[in-house]
């Protein structure tokens, strides 16, 4: 028996391909949809692979709306969506401000115009991040969800904020809608089959796929953007998350959301969205491991855990970069049933058995 039909947006990405097959696993059946803008179109057969079976998949563009919306009148029967579709990079972000703003809120805008224009239920688990929180001051730290939300350093955090905003008011507007907002730290890693995990373009944005490609000998050297912090070692600090436990977490979402009524009582802790969370209707919960760690010992952790030396040197701050930040995890353990538990080590050993396979 299937648990409904969720609509996947951006399926073909890292995070999208990894929910995709969990939420497969746990008896949904979904509909992907992707445009392969900052995707590969393998990706949908890797994910028949692992899941030993064809899959549902759509190719159009979310912000396009009369694209998009062919999507949902061939399938009607969605009961959710989760929202992935969105450019990620902080440091493109700031070089390509329109292409953020223009792609990140337009095809959100367009999801919450078609999931609600009926007036049938509409559920919708949102890929957020912790950049909402621009560079919280020290005593937040971990940071929970009632952490104040300061002015994003990049486009891409502005246009998560923008795009909470939006999903707030439009609960408050829309009844038959709910929404849980899930804000990241650091995903990292590959599935344990080694047939998906993070493949960017060009040179990497992103730390991990960075250091793997640089001790697969793509690179010449890691560059470690600063070592003159305020931080034990005076590289940056991230809360690194393991995709498949990342992907988990939406797979409760969902859950969270088809099971709940609408009219239950919720714990008013995000302030700037208390008139949303008044509805029963809106949620927010930190995706971390709760332990920061730093650039540099993510380095060496790597190499210990492969054996691989890895050449790195130090490099000048990179604009947009946040000093440190790591999650206070405990509401989505206590209101999701949700923990990320998998060791670091095993994390990065996963990444390079992906990247072994490129």
């Amino acid at each position: 028996m299937s648990k409904g039909k969720i609509l996947l947006t951006g399926a073909a990405g890292y995070i999208g391909s990894h929910t995709w097959v969990e939420l497969c696993q746990a008896g949904y059946d979904v509909v992907g949809v992707d445009n392969f803008y900052n995707s590969e179109r393998d990706v949908v057969e890797r994910i028949s692979k692992i899941l030993g079976h064809e899959v549902m998949f759509e190719e159009a563009d979310c912000s396009d709306i009369q694209a998009f919306g062919k999507v949902f009148a061939k399938h009607s029967d969605i009961v959710g969506a989760v929202h992935f579709a969105a450019c990620k990079a902080v440091g493109e972000s700031i070089d390509k401000p329109l292409l953020y703003y223009r792609n990140n809120i337009v095809s959100l805008l367009n999801l919450i115009t078609l999931m609600t224009e009926k007036g049938k239920k509409a559920n919708i688990v949102f890929s957020s991040s912790c950049t909402v929180y621009g560079q919280p001051d020290k005593e937040h730290l971990p940071i929970a969800e009632n952490a104040p939300l300061k002015r994003s350093l990049s486009p891409y955090g502005k246009s998560k904020q923008m795009a909470e905003e939006i999903l707030s008011d439009s609960v408050i507007a829309y009844p038959n809608l709910k929404v849980c907002a899930l804000r990241y730290f650091n995903p990292i890693g590959a599935h344990p089959s080694a047939l998906i995990g993070e493949l960017p373009r060009g040179v990497p944005q992103n730390l991990v796929p960075f250091v793997t490609q640089t001790a697969a000998g793509i690179r010449d050297h890691l560059s470690v953007f600063g070592d003159d912090y305020n931080t034990p070692d005076g590289s940056c600090i991230r809360d690194y998350i393991y995709v498949v436990d990342l992907a988990k977490a939406h797979v409760k979402a969902i859950d969270k959301l088809l099971g709940d009524d609408a009219n239950a009582p919720v714990a008013i802790d995000e302030p700037t969205y208390v008139e949303a969370a008044k509805t029963g209707r809106w949620s927010v919960y930190n995706l971390g491991t709760g332990k920061g760690l730093s650039v540099l010992e993510l380095v060496h952790g790597f190499m210990k855990a492969t054996g691989v030396d890895l050449p790195y040197q130090i490099a000048p701050r990179r604009q947009g970069d946040i000093e440190q930040v790591w999650a206070d995890p405990r509401k989505a353990e206590r209101e999701l049933g949700w923990r990320a538990d998998t060791p670091i080590e095993e994390v990065l050993l996963s990444a390079w058995n992906w990247q072994k396979t490129l």
